[in-house]
């Protein structure tokens, strides 16, 4: 390490230069290296799987109550809910879209489940069914606001080079 004023050499530990007299420089601080960068993601790894199974119970919690009263609407103001919607209709119209309603709600919310647990095991499938989940979620018209921002929030953390650089090493 060399003066700034003079020139001279300076030794480390050094406060002053013994030449001019002028303060030496402090230290620069080292970068952070790659570990700091992996235990920094992983932080933001173990919070986004932690939001996903929130979002999985939120979504199966809200999504009964909402079929629960479509049935419990429809065959209240509809006249016989297994028979269809119209008088001599199609008999199989009302239950089928219930069935595909539950399917549906089982199927959103198993897969935001393991995408939760894969994102918590670090496994290498849990980054691909994330953002399979996260493509889902997005585009699901049920929970807009709370689906749009897990959604965004897992393809900003998880797409991408670095990031993806950063996964393989949490494993």
């Amino acid at each position: 390490m060399f003066c700034s004023g003079c020139g001279h050499a300076i030794e480390a530990g050094q406060t002053f230069c013994n030449q001019c007299g002028r303060p030496a420089a402090p230290p620069a601080p080292p970068m952070p290296g790659l570990q700091f960068q992996v235990d920094n993601y992983a932080g933001k790894i173990r919070s986004l799987s932690v939001v996903w199974f929130l979002y999985a119970g939120f979504a199966f919690l809200t999504g009964i109550a909402h079929l629960t009263f479509a049935h419990v609407f429809f065959s209240h103001n509809f006249g016989n809910w297994d028979n269809g919607f119209w008088p001599g209709g199609p008999g199989v119209f009302g239950p089928m879209f219930m069935g595909f309603a539950w399917t549906t709600l089982m199927v959103r919310t198993a897969l935001a489940a393991i995408a939760a647990w894969g994102l918590y095991e670090r496994a290498p499938w849990g980054r691909i069914v994330a953002i399979v989940a996260a493509f889902v979620t997005i585009f699901s018209f049920s929970h807009i606001l709370f689906g749009t921002a897990i959604g965004i929030w897992t393809l900003v953390v998880l797409l991408g080079y670095r990031n993806a650089s950063l996964y393989d090493e949490l494993q």
